[in-house]
């Protein structure tokens, strides 16, 4: 934790293996999640409509509770350990505060649309078929900020960051622990 607060991580190699191999985990999430998306679904909100409220013409039923449910459970627990560990990165980037709160509130915001859409689709009704295109690519679009704001602070961001003090430098200082917070960077 030391490395991260106080700015060394673009220092300390080993750390920097963990976050870069951490990223590329999340890179390959990134794909898989696409990929599967695409697999069942497209861009427009009739693919949507298809895949969760079922096609009678293409004999595809609709998706039903248990199956609904059975996915939910496991995707809500792993995108919070997923959002959890990648967001707190983000509290020790070289950023002004409200850029942190967005980085941090946008991702799970984002994992619950996408996620909850599929739900409204399927007993809410298909006008709630666009909420899940949107979803999933705000979803993707802050996973790939979330992983490249990673990188950009443990190999560019933290050389600039002034060593991540409040100003005084003091070791026993609670600007220590702002991380920014006076609204540096």
């Amino acid at each position: 934790m030391r490395f991260v607060v106080t700015g060394e991580w673009s220092r300390n190699r080993l750390l920097q293996t963990i976050v870069v191999c951490y990223c590329a985990y999340v890179v390959l999430l990134w794909v898989t999640n696409a990929l599967l998306y695409f697999q069942k679904m497209n861009l427009y909100p009739s693919s949507v409509v298809r895949y969760y409220l079922g096609s009678p013409d293409e004999f595809l039923n609709p998706r039903s509770y248990q199956g609904l449910l059975e996915v939910s459970h496991f995707h809500l627990f792993a995108m919070g350990m997923l959002l959890l560990v990648l967001t707190h990165l983000m509290l020790f980037v070289p950023l002004r505060n409200g850029w942190k709160a967005l980085l941090i509130a946008l991702p799970f915001a984002t994992a619950l649309l996408d996620e909850g859409a599929g739900w409204l689709v399927r007993y809410g009704g298909a006008g709630f078929a666009p909420l899940k295109v949107i979803g999933f690519l705000c979803l993707q679009a802050s996973l790939a900020a979330l992983v490249g704001i990673s990188l950009w602070a443990v190999f560019g961001g933290s050389a600039n960051a002034r060593n991540y003090r409040g100003g005084r430098g003091d070791d026993d200082s609670p600007a220590e622990w702002t991380a920014h917070g006076d609204g540096g960077g």
